[in-house]
């Protein structure tokens, strides 16, 4: 059983996430402010902190850097009315477990607390190398749980994205973070890939590069050849069959939201490039 701490006094919210079977068997205790959560931490053990949602997240950060001094390896899921791209930056630089801005799904923020209460190793999973509104770096571990978490910072950092357009977006980016995991670095743990998001005047620009040996351009056996579903079927099955991670799908979105996906000449490195004065 682990214990997991939410402040704020919103009671719908509460009382959902109470209710949520992903949360089964744990401990949730609740405190009104920041204050009382200082005071719990001092007193009772704490695995997951849930900052409340109606306070701002310059608040919520800094009772991250109080409790953390009483406990240290805590994991916090930041909730807030709204981000800015310098506290995303920071939320990260924190090792902040995730970030949320409203309106969020409570059956997100309770997967993303059940992912943060397994999680073991996670501390150092994603490395700022360079941090600006426009230009952000860095090297992530080759785990799942570690491309889930980046796919929820980069949504926040690109949160001047309608919603729809994001949601689409943001899948695309995990499923090209998790190939370079898969075929990169055999989501090996101790490898890292680089990752860059970059935003110019008329477009979002993502790059990953991995540690790999790279792919033969003219054999790509196990992605989907083409957007046709009967193509794509077939795709994911020979590679479920080999115990590859079924992409074929997730290519084909890539294929549909990206406008243009470039590759270097060794292959283990791409961009993929969304305009957005096409709107």
């Amino acid at each position: 059983m682990g214990h997991i701490l939410i402040v704020g006094r919103e009671r719908p919210f509460i009382d959902a996430l109470r209710a949520s079977s992903q949360l089964a068997g744990h401990e949730i205790a609740v405190c009104r402010d920041s204050l009382d959560a200082v005071r719990h931490a001092r007193r009772h053990p704490i695995d997951v902190l849930i900052t409340d949602p109606a306070t701002p997240a310059d608040h919520d950060l800094t009772l991250v850097d109080e409790i953390r001094a009483i406990r240290p390896d805590l994991r916090v899921i930041v909730l807030a009315p709204a981000l800015t791209n310098a506290q995303v930056l920071q939320a990260i630089r924190g090792h902040v477990f995730a970030i949320f801005s409203e309106p969020f799904e409570t059956a997100e923020v309770a997967e993303m607390v059940r992912s943060a209460m397994q999680a073991s190793e996670w501390r150092d999973g994603i490395e700022v190398v360079s941090g600006l509104p426009h230009w952000l770096t860095l090297r992530v571990a080759c785990r799942v749980l570690t491309a889930d978490r980046l796919t929820r910072f980069i949504s926040e950092w690109r949160a001047d994205v309608p919603s729809d357009e994001r949601d689409l977006l943001m899948t695309a980016f995990r499923e090209m973070l998790l190939n370079a995991m898969e075929h990169g670095a055999g989501f090996d743990p101790q490898k890292v890939i680089q990752v860059t998001a970059a935003r110019t005047a008329r477009a979002i620009v993502f790059h990953f590069l991995d540690p790999g040996d790279g792919f033969d351009h003219a054999d790509l056996e196990h992605a989907a050849r083409s957007c046709e579903p009967d193509h794509v079927l077939a795709a994911t099955h020979h590679r479920a069959e080999t115990g590859l991670r079924p992409g074929g799908f997730g290519m084909l979105i890539v294929r549909q939201v990206a406008d243009e996906l470039v590759y270097n000449e060794k292959g283990n490195e791409v961009l993929m490039i969304k305009h957005t004065d096409r709107r």
